[in-house]
């Protein structure tokens, strides 16, 4: 309903702080926090049930393709996400965005194109 909140199944294992900044791609298996900047690709590992949560510092500049995505800072890049994609009022996305589930508040911007995935199946897991 309205209001109402849900929480992440998957709990933060890994925060990126403020000021911290990575140059390279990230490979992550569970929970990222990301509150610094991530200069290359963030991808989950194959079947990992992967979260991550960008803040609204948190920048990204490069493709994300994590199952579940919460974005409240700036993506430059294209994202896919299997599962859920949820855009605080913050957020701001450059590039595509391909989904299963979306949400997405007043004041998020994307620059790109929307693309539902619900329908399609993984193949190979």
């Amino acid at each position: 309903m309205f209001g109402r909140k849900k929480r992440s199944t998957s709990r933060i294992e890994t925060l990126i702080a403020a000021g911290t900044r990575i140059e390279g791609n990230l490979f992550v298996s569970g929970g990222v926090h990301l509150e610094g900047t991530v200069v290359g690709n963030v991808t989950a590992e194959q079947g990992a049930p992967a979260v991550l949560s960008i803040a609204s510092k948190g920048l990204v500049e490069g493709c994300v393709d994590v199952p579940r995505v919460i974005v409240h800072g700036e993506v430059r890049g294209d994202i896919r996400a299997q599962d859920r994609v949820e855009l605080g009022p913050t957020a701001k996305v450059s590039g595509d965005l391909s989904y299963g589930v979306i949400e997405m508040a007043a004041g998020a911007v994307i620059q790109g194109r929307l693309v539902s995935l619900a329908g399609t199946t993984a193949s190979g897991a």
